[in-house]
């Protein structure tokens, strides 16, 4: 006879420990197991059998895997809470007798520090696979450096963060790392590639006055940013490694603070050194421009940018640095440290402009006159000639195409084109950048108020189940008939040609009432066409297996269903452009009378 097993031994009840049962076994307080399972990445699990895993209990728990718990008993970092909650006690006995010079010397000198070197070092083996989570970092380091700050969120946090933001892109734009960037409701997406070719993609938000919202827990965020900053640290030292710089970099604080205005800065071109090898030696792999520098990287090389104060100065200059452009200027109320500040500069090539267009249009260089000629048009149309004024995304677009775009579709005032995410491969389906037919441009048009009804009375009501046609059976004695008509009517024809040929006199203009006749026979000729196309399609489907047919009228109905929403899509693109080009009309119109 076997051996009766004992119940909870094995199995889901072994395998898993519940959430209060692991802190009591390392214990900790719930806050400090959080956090210690945040350093170490341990999350909680879902068993098959809950039941079984929590002993016959159908309470709702958390469970977590019992080898992680017993993972955790060794790490270093628990010892250190336990020494922070003696230490807690020992600041809060001085600061109860009154003694704060004791309670300073304790913080000063006893407070325990928690290193997370050691934890990154284990959860990322390799430097490729740090820089797989770097997504994530980077979008919290960014989020934290844009945040005032509260009691939940300390000012060396914030200053921590947005000093690792300024070291991320100063390396982006040193080794010309981005390729990307979109503008989205959430932010600004960038995505740069570094590592030897490892893509990373951040967010960083808008810089806007930020609300934090109360019913967010910045105990567990504020976890993941203090480790999150240890990892970016890594991984920005052996990126700065590899390009040959030092880490971290120096920065001059004073410089900062009171550089001169209009002081102008050249950033030096990247040297590629060559490799000599010895006498009679192997030789050796000299670099190569493609691993250093991209083509795409020197987009904006030669340009000189001016960015008006209406415009966000931090995504431009880093992205434009990032492409090549060295002269970048603004307005003196973005900061210091511009190329220039004077807005009439005559090195400036493109001006950003974030307003609607209040210029006017400059005059031809035939009306201006004498000596004094560029500075009068400049002072009556607010337009410096020469020079590209574009929005703001126009940067974005050429960047995503990979080559400079006509500046007219991004004019002040101009309706912008769609900004669209350079993630997404063109495919089948609605594409915004594609141009409409103009078979149906006119009837659109000229229905444009209707379909605006039209497009409200269905929005209200439901939509229609499509039916489906009756199947309808061609017997072969109507099709002979039908085709040996035809032939008599085609052969009649031609004698009747014939014979007006051999009198003498022209082919005879059709009339409306044969070409309606002609169009009829076509309309028939497609029809039948299409009834034999399907009544191949329903042999072919009678064919299939059932499970094969299901299938295959799904796939159906997906298509149907998103070719309605195209449809709709370029209906409704087709009602907008006809009314823009009714109120260009109208604005014409009135500028005439």
């Amino acid at each position: 006879m076997p051996k009766i097993k004992k119940k909870g031994v094995s199995g889901n009840a072994k395998n898993f420990i519940t959430r209060t049962q692991a802190v009591r076994k390392l214990q900790v307080s719930l806050p400090d197991f959080r956090r210690l399972c945040i350093f170490k990445g341990i999350y909680p699990r879902e068993p098959r059998n809950k039941k079984k895993a929590n002993k016959g209990s159908t309470q709702s728990t958390t469970f977590y895997y019992t080898k992680d718990i017993q993972y955790l008993l060794h790490e270093p970092v628990l010892q250190k809470f336990r020494d922070h909650k003696a230490f807690a006690k020992k600041l809060q006995k001085a600061l109860g007798r009154g003694d704060f010079s004791d309670a300073k010397r304790l913080e000063t000198t006893q407070k325990p520090v928690v290193r997370l070197d050691h934890i990154v070092k284990e959860r990322y083996p390799t430097f490729t696979d740090a820089l797989r989570d770097l997504d994530d970092a980077l979008s919290m380091i960014h989020l934290f450096a844009s945040l005032p700050t509260n009691e939940n969120l300390p000012p060396a946090t914030v200053v921590n963060c947005a000093r690792l933001t300024k070291e991320w892109a100063h390396y982006v734009i040193r080794a010309g790392a981005l390729r990307k960037s979109f503008l989205s409701i959430k932010g600004i997406y960038y995505q740069a590639e570094v590592g030897g070719g490892q893509e990373v993609l951040w967010l960083v938000p808008y810089s806007f006055a930020q609300d934090v919202p109360i019913d967010v827990d910045f105990r567990i965020m504020h976890t993941f940013v203090e480790f999150y900053t240890t990892l970016v640290g890594f991984a920005l030292f052996r990126l700065y490694a590899i390009e040959g710089l030092v880490y971290p970099p120096r920065f001059d604080k004073d410089m900062d603070e009171n550089a001169e205005a209009g002081e102008r800065k050249d950033v030096e071109d990247l040297t590629i050194d060559t490799f000599t090898p010895a006498a009679a030696s192997d030789q050796l792999p000299q670099p190569t421009p493609s691993q250093t520098t991209s083509t795409s990287t020197a987009l904006f090389s030669g340009t000189t940018f001016y960015l008006s104060r209406e415009t966000p100065r931090e995504p431009l200059e880093f992205l434009l640095r990032s492409f090549g452009c060295k002269r970048i200027g603004w307005d003196a109320v973005l900061g210091a440290g511009a190329y220039t500040e004077n807005s009439s500069d005559t090195s400036i090539t493109h001006q950003i402009v974030d307003r609607p267009s209040t210029f006017p249009s400059p005059p031809p260089p035939s009306a201006a006159g004498g000596d004094n000629a560029p500075s009068t048009n400049a002072a009556a149309t607010g337009r410096i000639p020469g020079r590209i004024y574009i929005q703001p995304q126009y940067v974005w677009d050429c960047i995503n195409s990979g080559r400079l775009l006509p500046p007219g579709e991004y004019a002040p005032g101009a309706l912008l084109p769609p900004h669209l995410s350079p993630w997404v491969k063109p495919g089948e389906g609605y594409d915004p950048t594609a141009a409409l037919p103009d078979v149906e441009h006119n009837e659109e048009v000229e229905g444009s108020d209707n379909g605006m009804q039209e497009d409200l009375a269905s929005d209200s009501e439901p939509e229609p189940e499509p039916v489906l046609p009756l199947p309808t059976t061609v017997t072969p004695i109507e099709g002979e008939s039908s085709e040996e008509e035809e032939e008599e009517e085609s052969e009649k024809n031609y004698q009747r040609e014939l014979a007006t040929e051999a009198a003498g006199a022209g082919l005879p203009a059709p009339s409306e009432q044969d070409m309606k006749k002609q169009k009829k026979k076509n309309k028939e000729k497609m029809s039948r066409q299409q009834r034999e196309e399907e009544d191949q399609k329903e042999m072919k489907k009678i064919m299939m297996s059932r499970r094969k047919r299901k299938l295959y009228e799904k796939m159906l109905y997906s298509n149907a269903k998103k070719e309605s929403e195209v449809e709709g899509l370029k209906r409704k693109r087709r009602r907008l452009e006809g009314e823009r080009s009714k109120g260009k009309k109208g604005g014409k119109g009135s500028e005439e009378m």
